[in-house]
């Protein structure tokens, strides 16, 4: 049944029309909820009408660690620590002056001018998905162990304030869920795109196997859009399932007339070829190929990199990583004594990480990107200072540790090659610049040119800012 709207007609949309005109959440398709698409498409005159300006060229690649990683075996080692505090890696020199790194990640520390750290973070919550949600959304969830968020999380408060300048790209992609984050009271219209996500990440579970954000042999050939992420067109509109099946279908004139014009245009915006190919690595050039590798984390970035590029705005990849089981048992980057042996898991997880880091950096600087997309690894918290041995075989591992940890960033056409402030020796706490984690969030909406004091209602009509505190980071601006 048609509705009625108040919005002036578009009028007939044809195939080209429906690929650039922006302003649809993806989401509403599959859920049918508020805001309807009809609402969606006209969110842009109604932007532009207030006069809101975001920045149309920024967007952001979180590599997320989920689990934890530790700060002090990474970017804010502490060498002069005792024994039972510093571990067994040694810093090395980058070529900044001053800014020291593991020594496990050579090519980074060469190109130390391409990135800042930030060392003095902290918030005040300790469970994984309460840390994430705390992180995630800058408030703290009444829940300590909550699968789904109660306020909505950074890339879903992007995709729903950059709605009207979308594109034929969905503006907010993840690899899969996070736990604890989520689009909470906006609605599952504000999900990310989730092509191929599994549920258990979503869960206190840390030991699932890595999940794919490129295409695979495995799941080339079913490469739908699951209930996980948001949109389900197979299963509402009964459309086969794969992008480059559904494209062919959407050139049937007979079913396409079957579809309202906006819903149609969510379809084309979906089978787009920018939308297929941005996920699809042969697409790519072979040289950059071999330069990120073939490592899950590799493919994962270069197709991270290849969605921004397309006109993505927010791609989150969980960074989980298969360690051996030697080191462990954990996907994430958990790492109690019980789940592994931290020293271990971290000399096969970092020249990984150092090779296609550095890559990713290289690869935005050379394409010009670096102005306008930011790289930042980083989880919900840090680890302990003290090295704890609660496994029977008394291996080595760090526990939770929100009262200090380290960011990651890198481009973005913020400041780098430096550090922004400090701990104490033994890493416990920040000593210079202490931070509230909201000031990373609160950078990133200064830089997408969102309002944070803009209010949100919950379900019951109650008013949120999308941030009550933070403030930008002023060294990174």
């Amino acid at each position: 049944m048609a509705t009625r709207s108040s919005s002036p007609c578009l009028g007939p949309l044809d195939r080209r029309q429906w690929l650039t005109v922006g302003g649809l959440g993806l989401g509403a398709l599959a859920t049918g909820a508020d805001p309807n698409l009809a609402g969606l498409l006209a969110a842009r005159a109604a932007a532009a009408a207030q006069g809101r300006q975001v920045d149309d060229d920024f967007s952001v690649i979180l590599f997320w660690a989920n689990g934890g990683p530790s700060h002090l075996d990474l970017f804010d080692m502490k060498p002069d620590a005792p024994a039972e505090i510093r571990g067994p890696f040694r810093p090395i020199r980058t070529n900044v002056p001053g800014i020291e790194i593991n020594e496990r990640l050579p090519r980074l520390a060469g190109m130390a001018d391409k990135f800042a750290i930030v060392r003095s973070l902290h918030h005040n919550r300790g469970e994984h998905s309460g840390g994430t949600h705390r992180f995630l959304t800058g408030y703290s969830s009444v829940k300590a162990n909550l699968q789904e968020a109660e306020f909505p999380d950074v890339g879903s408060v992007v995709n729903k304030m950059l709605e009207a300048t979308s594109t034929d790209v969905p503006t907010f992609i993840a690899n899969s869920k996070t736990y604890g984050g989520g689009p909470a009271y906006l609605g599952a219209s504000y999900a990310p795109f989730m092509p191929g996500s599994d549920p258990e990440s979503g869960t206190g579970n840390q030991a699932y196997e890595p999940v794919p954000l490129y295409l695979t042999d495995r799941n080339r050939s079913n490469y739908a859009l699951s209930p996980e992420g948001v949109l389900t067109l197979r299963t509402r509109y009964d459309l086969l399932s794969t992008l480059n099946q559904l494209a062919r279908s959407v050139d049937r004139s007979e079913q396409v007339s079957a579809f309202g014009s906006f819903q149609r245009r969510a379809v084309e915006m979906l089978a787009g070829p920018r939308t297929r190919e941005a996920f699809d690595l042969t697409h790519e050039d072979e040289s950059t190929r071999a330069r990120y590798g073939d490592s899950h984390w590799g493919k994962s970035l270069l197709t991270a990199r290849r969605l921004v590029e397309a006109g993505a705005r927010f791609v989150q990849v969980l960074a989980g990583f298969r360690i051996s089981e030697q080191a462990g048992r954990t996907t994430s980057w958990d790492d109690h004594s019980v789940n592994c042996d931290i020293f271990k898991a971290y000399e096969e997880r970092l020249p990984t990480f150092d090779r296609v880091v550095s890559a990713l950096i290289e690869d935005l600087a050379q394409r010009g990107l670096d102005r306008k997309v930011l790289f930042i690894f980083c989880g919900e918290f840090g680890r302990t200072p003290v090295i704890r041995n609660q496994d029977p075989s008394g291996r080595p591992g760090r526990d939770h540790w929100p009262r200090a940890m380290s960011v990651f960033l890198a481009g973005g056409g913020l400041q780098m090659g430096q550090v922004v402030g400090a701990t104490n020796a033994r890493g416990e706490e920040p000593i210079r610049r202490g931070m509230d984690s909201n000031c990373l969030l609160a950078t990133l909406y200064r830089r997408f040119g969102i309002d944070m004091q803009h209010e949100f209602h919950d379900l019951s009509g109650r008013p949120f800012p999308i941030l009550k505190n933070g403030e930008p980071i002023a060294e990174l601006l």
